[in-house]
């Protein structure tokens, strides 16, 4: 039986921006109802890749697939399929919560929009703010009603760039939960782009990390730890970002054993098969 096409699939990417590589060939594969953690520093090129996967910015080079649908040019295909959220994008203050959730789900063509607002409303506990003015929400607020919009379409692929920031302890635990209840639910592939060691560790299967542009690690996060000898991924993600590099244990035995996992991988591309896992700051 031929192994399930990945949602997303990322092959030999790269975006120019004049002089500046912000994606310098990255490619990688997210099997169907997993959830991935992007970690990079600032302009590490995690926005500009999510941005590339959903058809809003063109590549220089390389492809993007999702749900099997090339990108940008057969967007239309899977956009209704797909969905984003990030406290930076903001929605219409002047709206009320319910009318921007009427105009994103008409946008989608979601059937029974009525239904689908008073079921979000209720899940995610919006039900006394549908009718107040966007504008007049506190943070926690409107990352609730930021939430809804992302799922409005019970999207098959969902991205996100850090969905928690600014938050307070309680509200980010609450926003995860919610997280996680509907992609076991729904049985969705998310992508998230986070600065949060402590979320991506709680909700990750694997952790892809970024640098210039590049892919410096990818595994899960138990495998991180090891590696590099860490307790958590925050002091991981800060071993990758000063080039400090691998724990000073058997690298042949790592490398042997990445190249195997990733020969391995349903839907790897050619390029990604034939690469062997570096060290941070190795020469690529």
């Amino acid at each position: 039986m031929p192994a399930a096409e990945p949602a997303i699939a990322v092959d030999q990417l790269v975006k120019v921006y004049k002089t500046t590589r912000a994606v310098d060939g990255i490619s990688f594969a997210l099997e169907q109802g997993s959830i991935t953690g992007l970690l990079g520093g600032n302009g590490a090129g995690k926005t500009t890749t999510i941005a590339m996967i959903m058809g809003l910015v063109l590549p220089t080079a390389g492809t993007v697939k999702v749900l099997g649908a090339k990108m940008p040019r057969q967007r239309y295909q899977v956009l209704h399929k797909m969905n984003f959220e990030s406290p930076y994008v903001d929605m219409p203050h002047r709206l009320t919560v319910r009318q921007n959730l009427k105009v994103f789900g008409r946008l989608y063509a979601v059937e029974d929009l009525k239904g689908r607002i008073a079921t979000l409303a209720e899940e995610l506990d919006l039900s006394e703010l549908l009718d107040r003015p966007v504008g007049k929400l506190s943070a926690g607020q409107k990352t609730r009603v930021a939430l809804a919009k992302a799922l409005v379409n019970s999207p098959q692929v969902l991205l996100l760039d850090e969905p928690t920031a600014s938050l307070d302890p309680d509200t980010a635990d609450w926003v995860r939960s919610r997280l996680e209840t509907f992609r076991k639910a729904r049985g969705a592939t998310v992508l998230l782009a986070s600065h949060n060691m402590a979320e991506v560790e709680r909700l990750c299967e694997r952790v892809i990390i970024m640098k210039r542009g590049r892919i410096e690690d990818d595994d899960t996060p138990q495998r991180l730890l090891v590696r590099y000898g860490r307790e958590n991924l925050e002091e991981v993600f800060l071993d990758v970002a000063r080039g400090r590099g691998y724990a000073q244990q058997d690298r042949v035995a790592i490398l042997k054993d990445l190249k195997t996992r990733r020969l391995s991988e349903p839907g790897g591309s050619e390029s990604e098969r034939a690469k062997v896992g570096k060290p941070a700051g190795a020469a690529q």
